[in-house]
């Protein structure tokens, strides 16, 4: 039914043309509409009117069939001479904003949003559209908090604005969001799941659980278990928590607030043993396998400015998480050539070689501290 309403709207455009006094073959051009060749029916206009062709429902007509047709450029040189003549044309702003949007440039299409606000300051398609161009959550956040203004109960400018808001940390806002659009469509899951860490952050632990319950019956997703769980720990369903959070670690997907919460519910329940376990594979997912490179960086900057003592004290707080060669050689380098500290040098040397470093890659190396400890001991 849009289809033909579309091509209605165009015919009367064409029928006005002709009376002009342009002969347009309606049905062949209909024929290409209905077969949706766009970029026939703009070699077909294109080929009627002249290149300078100051008619408005021509260009826009041919603008038109361009961009349906991906010929983007094509299309915004139609569209900008219709811009030249009518530049307090908003549908013609917002299909060079398109465009524009499309190929990538953003700051041109920031230009014609702002140029529409100026011409409507009403207009709510705008203030959307302008917030996905902006990069920081005050900035989206003005744009939005309009759009939202002008359409309540819109779900994508309420979900965002909503996701703004909680990364601001103004849980009450962003939830008072979602409530009214939720009002309006009582079964947009979207919302509603969107709208589960925020009841949790305001203590609404009830709502979750309903809530958490009926979207896990239409699909079970990852985040809404961890969104349930931790509403089923604050009401102290100890097992339900566990239960939910052990169907995530069976999935592989557990992370270290799942485990600790499963930590604290099996301490609760007095099961001791599971909840040691579980607290030290809470410990295991906090820790990341690159944090000992993280403390060698840092180290090697203390080194850099001179301040020896603190690099050792880094490097050893790198290995009190995991066994690093290259902790273990710099801090017999440290020790050897900085700290003068010739049995803790040979150490770490020793812990470097029998860590089992690459015989290939750290040939260098593993021969500079075998002849460091030769030096340093006197044995050969």
């Amino acid at each position: 039914m849009k289809i033909w309403i579309s091509l209605s709207i165009i015919l009367l455009g064409l029928i006005n043309i002709s009376a002009q006094g342009v002969k347009i073959d309606t049905e062949k051009l209909l024929g290409f509409y209905e077969t949706q060749r766009y970029a026939d029916a703009a070699q077909y206009l294109q080929s009627i009117y002249p290149d300078n062709t100051q008619d408005l429902k021509a260009l826009t007509q041919i603008a038109y069939c361009n961009m349906m047709a991906g010929k983007l450029s094509e299309a915004e040189k139609s569209y900008l001479k219709v811009y030249a003549i009518q530049p307090d044309n908003l549908p013609v702003l917002f299909s060079l904003t398109s465009i524009n949007s499309r190929r990538g440039n953003a700051s041109q299409a920031k230009s014609y949003l702002q140029r529409i606000i100026e011409l409507d300051s009403l207009n709510f398609s705008a203030y959307k559209q302008m917030a996905a161009y902006e990069d920081t959550p005050d900035s989206k956040l003005k744009y939005l908090k309009k759009a939202n203004t002008l359409n309540p109960t819109d779900p994508d400018v309420a979900y965002d604005l909503s996701m703004v808001y909680r990364e601001l940390k103004q849980y009450q806002q962003a939830y008072d969001i979602l409530k009214t659009a939720i009002a309006a469509d009582t079964e947009n899951f979207t919302l509603q799941q969107a709208q589960l860490p925020l009841s949790n952050q305001l203590g609404k632990y009830q709502e979750v659980i309903e809530t958490g319950e009926k979207l896990l019956k239409n699909r079970a997703d990852a985040n809404v278990m961890n969104d349930l769980g931790q509403a089923y720990f604050y009401v102290k369903d100890y097992q339900k928590c566990i239960d939910l959070y052990k169907a995530l670690e069976v999935l592989g997907i557990q992370n270290e607030g799942t485990l600790y919460y499963m930590t604290l519910s099996y301490r609760e329940l007095k099961d001791y043993n599971n909840a040691a376990v579980y607290a030290q594979k809470t410990i295991d997912e906090a820790i990341s396998e690159h944090t000992p490179i993280y403390y060698a960086a840092l180290a090697s900057i203390y080194e850099a400015k001179n301040q020896y003592n603190d690099a050792a004290t880094t490097y050893k707080r790198g290995l009190t998480f995991a066994n690093n060669n290259m902790i273990y050689y710099r801090l017999g380098l440290l020790y050897d050539l900085h700290l003068k500290q010739a049995k803790n040098a040979v150490t770490y040397y020793q812990m470097y070689l029998k860590n089992k470093p690459d015989l290939k890659k750290e040939k260098e190396q593993i021969e500079y501290a075998k002849s460091r400890i030769a030096a340093l001991t006197g044995i050969k």
